[in-house]
């Protein structure tokens, strides 16, 4: 059931991990730590681990509710490192690095309201037999 459209939403909040991680290599929030890195990795694992998880929705649901913490901390961190960046030509596309845990946490709410859908389906059929 890798074909439900959960499923999409989740993989999208994944595709928008990668991006982060893609984009973000030039974000220094800590001189000896990779913190974004290893976020996005983290949110990578469990966004696909949501995504084969599908026979239990309840997993789904607390993988992507973790997933959406951690997008919600990377907003907060990366906003921070914002403020604290000297403008200039340097960062052309500064901004860009806060949009993609925010266009993830939107795609893992449009997820998990799909995934409570099927829960109540399923439940509903059990009812009827």
């Amino acid at each position: 059931m890798i074909q439900r459209i959960q499923t999409i939403w989740t993989f999208l909040a994944v595709l928008a991990a990668v991006f982060l991680f893609i984009t973000g290599q030039d974000v220094i929030l800590s001189d000896h730590f990779p913190i974004l890195n290893i976020a996005c990795v983290i949110l990578v694992l469990v966004g696909l681990l949501s995504v084969f998880s599908y026979k239990n929705r309840k997993r789904q649901i607390l993988l992507n509710n973790i997933s959406i913490i951690i997008n919600v901390l990377l907003v907060g961190v990366l906003t921070y490192w914002l403020l604290n960046l000297p403008g200039g030509i340097q960062f052309p596309e500064k901004g860009i690095e806060p949009m993609f845990p925010l266009i993830a946490i939107v795609c893992l709410f449009i997820a998990n309201t799909y995934i409570k859908k099927d829960e109540r389906l399923v439940k509903s059929v059990d009812r009827l037999r």
